[in-house]
C-alpha cells in the first residue's frame, strides 16, 4: 500500500513538473513571437491598410536623382507604400469624420490641421468622397541620416464630391502638385508637413476613334453549356469554335463576349484568365468575326475609394489586348443605368467617364462605347463615347419611332449600334400563351426588316436557350429567370429554332 502511495505522489511530480515545463516553454516561445512580430504594421497600427485590395493609383516616378543621400530600391517602394497609405486614410477619414488611422501615418504637426478640418466637416454635417488615381512623384531630398524624405507630387489627379447634410453640394476633379516632408518614425514613413503649391480644373479632350466598319452583323454570345460562366473550369476552347463556325455559316460577322470582374481577379487580374480569352479572340480571328469586349460584367458599385482598383482591372485586360485584331470595340459596362436608383446616377456616370478616359489613353485603336438598356439613357456621355450602343426590349410596334428619336438626339452623325435585343419563345406557366417559336421568329422577321430598312448595326440576344440561369443575374423568381432560359435561337439541345432563319437578315 505505501509502495502504492509512492508511485501515486512520484506521478502526480512528475505530471506537475511536465506541466510547469509546458507553461514555461509557451510563455517564451509567445514573448519571442512578439518580439519578432513588433515591426509588422498591420499589428500594430490601428487601421489594416491593403492597397492591393483597397487602393491602388496609378504611380510614377521621376529618376533624375536627389540631393543629400543616395536612396536604395528597397527604400523607394517603402515610401511608396507609406505616402499612399497616408492617402488612403485621410480619404476613410474625410467620408466618415473619424481619426482612425490618422495617428499612424502623420505626425503629430501635421495631423492638427485634418485634425480641425475633421471636426469643422462634423460640426456642420460635411461628408468629402474622394479619391486620387494618379501620382507622380519625384524624392529632391534623401537627409544623410536617412531620417527625412522631401516629397514632390506632380499633377497628381484628384476627384472629390462634397455632401452637406447627405446632398451633394460639390463635384470636382483636379490636377494638383504637393510638397511633402516625410519623417522615419518607428521604421515607417509620416507625413511631417504637407503644402498645395498648385491647383487647376482638370480639362481632358477625348481622342474620337471610328469604328472599323459598321456593316454589324452580330450576336451576344454564351457557350450553351457555360452561360454567365465562359471562362470557368469548364472552358473548352473547342465547343466555343464550334460555335463560331455556326454564327459565321449563319452570316453573322461580329460577337459580343463579357469580361466578369470578380471571376477575372479583380485589381489583380488572373492570368490563366486572360489566356483564355485570347484564346477566343484568336479562334475569332481565325473565323474572321470581330468582338466587341463589355468589360466589368457583375459589377455594380462605383464606390469612388474602389476607381483605383477597377482601373487597375481595366488598365490590365485593355493593355493586354489593345493590338489584337479580332477587337472591334470596347464596351466600358452592361446597362449601367440599371444601377442609378441603387448607386446613384452621379456615380455611375462619373465613374464612367473616368474609365473611358483610362481606356482611352491605353488603346488609341479601337472605339469606346457603353451598353445602355434603353433609347432614353443611350444619350448619356454621348459627347465622350465612340459608338453609342442601346438595347431594345420593348414593344416591336415602338422601335423605329424610338429609334429615330435617339438618332435625332445624337450629334456629330455618331454611329449607333442595336447591341441587344431578342424576344423569348417561353410561354410556361409563368407566361402562358405569352411566348412560342412562332411569335419569335416573327419578332425577328419584323425588327429586322427595320433594321434593313434604316441600316442599323445590331447584335442578337442570344445563339442559344439555357437550361440554367444564375441567380446573380436575374435572382430566383421562375417568372423572371424562365423566360430568360428561352431567347435563343438554337434550342439547348442543338436544335433550330424557326427564328433561326431570320438571324442575319
Amino acid at each position: 500500500m505505501v509502495k502504492t502511495n509512492k508511485r501515486i505522489l512520484r506521478g502526480v511530480l512528475m505530471l506537475t513538473y511536465l506541466i510547469i515545463i509546458g507553461i514555461l516553454l509557451f510563455l517564451i516561445s509567445s514573448l519571442y513571437s512578439f518580439l519578432n512580430t513588433g515591426a509588422d504594421r498591420s499589428k500594430m497600427l490601428h487601421t489594416e491598410v491593403k492597397k492591393v485590395e483597397q487602393y491602388s493609383p496609378k504611380v510614377t516616378w521621376k529618376n533624375d536623382g536627389n540631393e543629400g543621400r543616395t536612396i536604395s530600391q528597397q527604400k523607394v517602394n517603402a515610401i511608396r507604400n507609406d505616402y499612399l497609405d497616408a492617402w488612403y486614410v485621410k480619404h476613410i477619414a474625410y467620408k466618415t469624420n473619424t481619426r482612425v488611422g490618422i495617428e499612424d501615418y502623420f505626425t503629430e504637426s501635421a495631423r492638427e490641421n485634418i485634425y480641425n478640418i475633421l471636426d469643422y466637416n462634423k460640426l456642420n454635417k460635411i461628408s468629402v468622397e474622394s479619391t486620387t488615381l494618379e501620382h507622380n512623384l519625384d524624392i529632391e531630398f534623401f537627409s544623410e541620416d536617412g531620417q527625412l524624405i522631401v516629397l514632390t507630387d506632380t499633377d497628381a489627379l484628384e476627384y472629390k464630391k462634397v455632401f452637406k447634410d447627405n446632398k451633394l453640394i460639390l463635384e470636382s476633379t483636379e490636377v494638383s502638385t504637393y510638397k511633402y516632408v516625410l519623417l522615419l518614425e518607428d521604421g515607417f514613413w509620416r507625413i511631417r508637413h504637407m503644402v498645395k503649391e498648385a491647383s487647376k480644373k482638370y480639362k481632358n479632350t477625348p481622342v474620337k476613334t471610328a469604328i472599323a466598319f459598321t456593316n454589324i452583323k452580330g450576336i451576344n454570345y454564351y457557350p450553351q453549356a457555360t452561360p454567365w460562366n465562359m471562362y470557368g473550369d469548364e472552358f473548352d476552347i473547342n465547343i466555343i469554335k464550334n460555335d463560331f463556325r455556326i454564327i459565321k455559316k449563319a452570316g453573322l460577322n461580329s460577337i459580343r463576349i463579357f469580361v466578369p470582374y470578380e471571376d477575372f481577379g479583380k485589381a489583380e487580374v488572373k492570368y490563366e484568365k486572360l489566356e483564355k480569352l485570347k484564346k477566343v479572340l484568336d479562334t475569332a480571328l481565325k473565323l474572321d468575326l470581330k468582338v466587341v469586349i463589355t468589360l466589368f460584367d457583375f459589377y455594380g458599385n462605383y464606390d469612388v475609394l474602389d476607381w483605383t482598383l477597377n482601373q487597375r482591372h481595366a488598365e490590365k485586360v485593355v493593355e493586354m489586348f489593345k493590338d489584337h485584331e479580332a477587337i472591334l470595340a470596347w464596351d466600358v459596362k452592361n446597362e449601367p443605368n440599371l444601377d442609378f436608383d441603387s448607386r446613384g446616377e452621379e456615380n455611375v456616370t462619373a465613374w464612367l467617364d473616368f474609365m473611358i478616359i483610362l481606356i482611352k489613353s491605353i488603346d488609341q485603336k479601337h472605339p469606346v462605347t457603353i451598353g445602355w438598356s434603353n433609347t432614353k439613357s443611350a444619350t448619356i456621355l454621348q459627347d465622350k463615347v465612340d459608338v453609342v450602343s442601346f438595347h431594345y426590349y420593348d414593344k416591336l410596334a415602338d422601335f423605329e419611332t424610338e429609334y429615330h428619336k435617339l438618332k435625332d438626339k445624337i450629334k456629330n452623325n455618331k454611329p449607333i449600334i442595336l447591341q441587344e435585343f431578342g424576344l423569348s419563345s417561353y410561354g410556361g406557366m409563368w407566361r402562358p400563351f405569352v411566348g412560342s417559336e412562332e411569335k419569335q421568329a416573327n419578332y425577328y422577321k419584323e425588327i429586322q426588316k427595320s433594321m434593313t430598312k434604316d441600316t442599323i448595326p445590331f447584335m442578337s440576344w442570344t445563339l442559344y436557350d439555357f437550361d440554367n440561369v444564375p441567380k446573380e443575374v436575374l435572382g430566383r423568381l421562375p417568372w423572371r429567370t424562365n423566360p430568360q432560359k428561352k431567347f435563343g435561337f438554337i434550342t439547348s439541345d442543338g436544335k433550330k429554332k424557326l427564328s433561326y432563319q431570320y438571324i442575319s437578315k
